[in-house]
């Protein structure tokens, strides 16, 4: 049996009213008497009247709803950003609808033309590590949809985007591995042509440099689907473990390749940390409690979320078009724990 939502109609044939009775008592005008309005109402309460909100954002050209597309919903980082994101909507008057494009541009052009479809209001993305092509977002942003990227970014189109700083997260991470005594570090990342993955490529190497450890192209990997296929992190780590020499720390970065590198090395009787150091970027909770507790490069989604999200609310009610933008930048945390303890018995932690 098909639903079928009750309507004005309905309420106004069940009391013997028009139509246009019922809708200007629903709305509070001045032109219906207290005692229409107070049996309207009531009725209406009694079974669950809701307005129809496509037929609202019809005559409102306005939704109050906003779309937002990651990667991967169950992820502990684009959760906790979608709890910051709702955070600010809800207290709005946004609703909010949640696609999640499994890392496929193909996927990602699919919720893209399914959101744009439902009158959304506004998009906040975070780009899939497939994407290389930003024509549809570039599209949509030059016919005035309001686009606010966040974490994955595309610094191709003029608008607001907020991000951490992975730079710095890198940098911090291969410092502390160099300084507790490591010397032979690598770095699994996501899909190189990511924004979130060049940065923080080039957090790595520049900490390298600085402390005058040879940088090695093969050290450097890269899974182009961030690790959501365990196949190709398990590819990766396989061929760097057969090097000589072996690496003594990895630097995951990225949340699923923080545990998939985990799991693997463990699956491979490798020991944490004797045998070889891990830090990653992680968000989750776990990341204390297993064995080892994971040293992690830690974001703050949640606030990201929420940033994002206010930046979003005023280009949609902005009264004027908007030709200002900004980047945000956040401040990542380094957190130490037992997969990155010092390698070398003396040395110096340096700053966490």
């Amino acid at each position: 049996m098909k639903f079928e939502a009750v309507t004005i109609k309905d309420i106004a044939k069940a009391l013997g009213l028009s139509t246009s009775t019922v809708s200007r008592a629903l709305r509070d005008s001045y032109e219906i008497s207290p005692e229409t309005k107070k049996l309207v109402l009531e009725y209406a309460a009694k079974i669950n009247y809701h307005p129809n909100p496509i037929a609202l954002s019809l005559k409102e050209r306005r939704s109050h709803s906003i779309g937002v597309i990651v990667s991967e919903i169950a992820n502990s980082f684009f959760s906790q950003s979608i709890d910051g994101i709702e955070s600010i909507a809800y207290k709005n008057g946004y609703n909010v609808i949640i696609s999640q494009s499994r890392e496929s541009f193909e996927r990602e052009v699919i919720n893209l033309n399914y959101l744009t479809s439902r009158s959304i209001d506004g998009l906040l993305v975070s780009v899939a590590a497939e994407t290389k092509d930003f024509s549809n977002f570039k599209e949509l942003h030059d016919r005035g949809m309001p686009i606010v990227f966040f974490d994955r970014v595309v610094n191709e189109i003029n608008t607001h985007k907020v991000i951490v700083d992975n730079y710095k997260g890198a940098y911090d991470a291969t410092r502390y591995l160099i300084e507790s005594g490591y010397t032979n570090i690598a770095a699994v990342a996501n899909n190189e042509v990511l924004s979130i993955t060049k940065d923080r490529i080039a957090g790595y190497k520049a900490a390298l440099a600085d402390h005058h450890v040879q940088e090695r192209d093969a050290y450097i990997r890269y899974c182009a689907h961030g690790g959501l296929l365990s196949s190709e992190v398990e590819e990766v780590v396989a061929d760097l473990v057969s090097l000589d020499p072996r690496p003594d720390a990895i630097l995951a970065l990225s949340d699923k390749l923080t545990t998939g590198c985990l799991r693997i090395l463990k699956a491979k009787n490798l020991k944490i940390p004797h045998d070889i150091g891990l830090i990653g970027f992680s968000n989750s909770e776990i990341t204390e409690l297993i064995e080892p507790p994971l040293s992690i490069i830690k974001q703050p989604a949640f606030e990201m979320g929420e940033i994002a999200t206010d930046l979003l609310l005023q280009l949609i009610e902005s009264k004027r078009p908007v030709t200002d933008f900004e980047t945000k930048m956040l401040e990542p945390q380094l957190i130490i724990r037992e997969s990155a303890k010092r390698k070398r018995a003396g040395a110096s932690a340096g700053s966490q």
